[in-house]
């Protein structure tokens, strides 16, 4: 367990996942909590004089002309909750729930929205007792903010609906969201003016999403390179393109990382020393260019992990208050998701890039003409299929990635008669991209798989990196002894690999 004391500027990506699985306690920083009280006091304030501001005493979206007494200002906040909370299709992962909560919390905590501190007490007390609101995934447009998912989770604070909560033995148990609370003697909230709209109105499901998808694709992109220095091997293939002077001579930074990371597990290769005379001048393009493809992967990965930590650490709902040289209420536009959005779309087309080239090298090992090694390394060929329907798998997957790889962002869709013109779809695309990242890592599994059978008949070493990486390969998957269901081996080890196994060998 590890502690995580927010303070709306310096909540991490890491932290994020982390909590999602459980292993973080989180606390509210002293300097936050006085921040937060400045800016409810600019509520109050406002209230007090009367005047008529967005948010605070009005109604919302294209109801923002109707005014609202003073006596029914709770009663309007509650409103909304129970109004937005219409979500459908299945339930988001509770892991994904408690993410979306911390992030809630670290954005109110910035001072810029009025919420009490109670507010972002509630949430995290729920975090810390793995109370998760139960939420159906869709109904975010991600503009004017995730509001319908962020509504099932104020629902949840307020003690209506059903929460999961984590019981003794680690397993989540359903229940009535107010029996959730009682049970950690927390008090369901009464959203005050403003605050139901605090709640609501971000990114925060989106960013849950995209905090599993960089931190996946950022060890997915690791993976992709070591699977690609172990096919080198398994096939017999040329180290050169992996030399640095190549790389220097196009010197965008995720290509030399990619090509320098390849070239370092391929060091001390009896099998490249074997076949320095080979007749091969150059393989196939999915070997020979796998820096070039990798390489803006990593390149895009660095800049959605840069916008992503702004867009957990920003106030993203509306208006937000300044309290500084005075009490200023300003409507803006904060809560549209476009820059994750767009981040989303291009992280989904990497990763069936990095599908695609992989695909295609497991096609090199299990082809005789390019790996040298029996049809689908059958034992026994005709009589055993060997792995041959790895690779159907693996298109198949390609399949989906391919779906999955067009864009979300393009469709537009106004609401609230017109208002709201340009929605972002960020949620949709943020969702879509995290499940393209679980997917890729069936693929370069498999050629994982395929190339650590191809070197088990390979009499010369492979690079020391290689014999690292096939060697904790075997702890997971055992060689091929005939044929066999290969479901569990590709499932086994792609759950190994998002989890951090293969980096971990490395450290």
């Amino acid at each position: 367990m590890r502690d995580i004391v927010l303070d709306g500027e310096s909540l991490k990506i890491r932290d994020v996942v982390e909590t999602g699985l459980g292993r973080t306690t989180v606390h509210l920083s002293n300097d936050a909590r006085k921040r937060m009280e400045i800016s409810r006091l600019g509520i109050d304030h406002i209230l007090e004089s009367g005047e008529t501001t967005y948010g605070i005493n009005t109604g919302f979206g294209a109801l923002s002309s109707v005014s609202i007494e003073s006596d029914k200002l709770e009663a309007l906040q509650v409103n909304l909750i129970r109004s937005h909370a219409c979500g459908i299709g299945e339930e988001m992962e509770n892991k994904h729930t408690l993410m979306m909560m911390l992030i809630r919390a670290n954005t109110l905590c910035r001072g810029n929205s009025g919420a009490r501190p109670l507010i972002v007490d509630t949430l995290i007390s729920m975090i810390n007792h793995k109370i998760c609101p139960i939420i159906p995934r869709i109904g975010s447009l991600g503009a004017s903010g995730d509001l319908a998912p962020l509504s099932h989770l104020a629902m949840g604070m307020m003690g209506e609906g059903f929460c999961n909560i984590m019981n003794d033995d680690g397993n989540w148990i359903k229940m009535p969201a107010l029996d959730a609370l009682k049970k950690y003697s927390i008090e369901p909230i009464i959203p005050a003016a403003k605050e139901g709209l605090s709640l609501i109105n971000g990114t925060s499901q989106m960013c849950a999403f995209m905090c599993e998808a960089i931190h996946n694709l950022d060890i997915l992109c690791f993976a992709s390179d070591a699977s690609t220095a172990c096919t080198v091997e398994a096939i017999r293939g040329s180290h050169k393109p992996f030399d640095k002077r190549i790389h220097l001579t196009r010197p965008h930074p995720g290509q030399s990382v990619s090509a320098a990371r390849i070239s370092s597990l391929l060091v001390n290769s009896e099998i490249m020393i074997s076949h320095q005379d080979c007749e091969r001048v150059q393989d196939a393009y999915s070997l020979r260019c796998s820096p070039q493809v990798h390489g803006p992967v990593i390149d895009i990965l660095k800049e959605s992990r840069r916008i992503l930590g702004i867009e957990i650490n920003s106030s993203t709902d509306n208006p937000l208050i300044f309290t500084d040289g005075g009490i200023e209420v300003i409507s803006g536009g904060n809560f549209h998701g476009q820059y994750i959005a767009i981040c989303s779309d291009s992280m989904a087309v990497a990763c069936h890039e990095l599908a695609s080239i992989s695909e295609r090298r497991i096609n090199q090992i299990l082809d005789p003409k390019w790996g040298g090694h029996s049809p689908f390394l059958t034992d026994d060929e005709g009589l055993e299929s060997g792995l041959m329907i790895i690779q159907y798998s693996s298109a198949a997957v390609l399949s989906e990635l391919h779906l999955m790889a067009g864009s979300a962002t393009i469709s537009n869709i106004p609401v609230s008669m017109g208002k709201e013109d340009h929605a972002s779809m960020g949620a949709t695309g943020s969702f879509r991209t995290m499940n393209s990242t679980r997917l890729l890592s069936n693929v370069i599994a498999n050629e994982m798989i395929c190339a650590c059978e191809a070197l088990e008949r390979i009499s010369e070493r492979p690079g020391s990196g290689v014999a690292k990486i096939r060697d904790w390969v075997r702890g997971i998957v055992p060689p091929l002894d005939g044929d066999r269901q290969l479901s569990d081996d590709t499932r086994n080890l792609s759950r190994a690999i998002l989890e951090g196994g293969l980096t971990g060998i490395f450290e």
